[in-house]
């Protein structure tokens, strides 16, 4: 048995309104013990709304909680047709680019370059559902570890 379900269509797969749950785990100037992990969680809904030009638009929104403190949070990315079939290619709203994506395996990883931090993304598609992104960020000034499950709202 496969843990990962493949898809022919990333853009197709992931149009409509899902739940998304997000744990954000600093892990800087930790000894490895869970108490000195800082841990912050993300509770919303991503939706992925047609674009005029083709692709989808993605727009995020939430509560994001961090030390007890609990604050609105939202993004928005472009998720536009990749260069092979049923791949995207995904951009900042403002149109830089953020990384590639290719579920066809119903796996990738890809990376982001940000500054002097690298962010490293593993997608799994879990099944017609549910899916998970897990981001690990590292660099001189960070050492995180996000991931979020998603669960179709519609």
């Amino acid at each position: 048995m496969g843990e990962f379900r493949p898809v022919a269509d990333a853009l197709l797969y992931l149009a409509g309104s899902w739940r998304a749950e997000r744990t954000v785990r600093d892990l800087a100037g930790t000894d490895d013990t869970a108490d000195d992990t800082d841990e912050g969680t993300f509770t919303g809904t991503t939706t992925f709304s047609p674009l005029d030009e083709g692709g989808l638009l993605h727009h995020e929104s939430g509560t994001f909680v961090w030390q007890g403190v609990a604050r609105p949070a939202e993004r928005t990315l472009r998720f536009l047709p990749g260069t092979a079939p049923g791949t995207a290619d995904v951009r900042f709203a403002d149109g830089r680019p953020f990384h590639d994506l290719d579920l066809t395996s119903g796996r990738w990883v890809t990376d982001h370059p940000c500054s002097a931090d690298l962010y490293r993304g593993e997608f799994t598609v879990l099944d017609s559902d549910h899916w998970r992104t897990v981001w690990r960020v590292a660099g001189p000034a960070k050492d995180l570890v996000l991931t979020t499950d998603y669960a179709r709202a519609d």
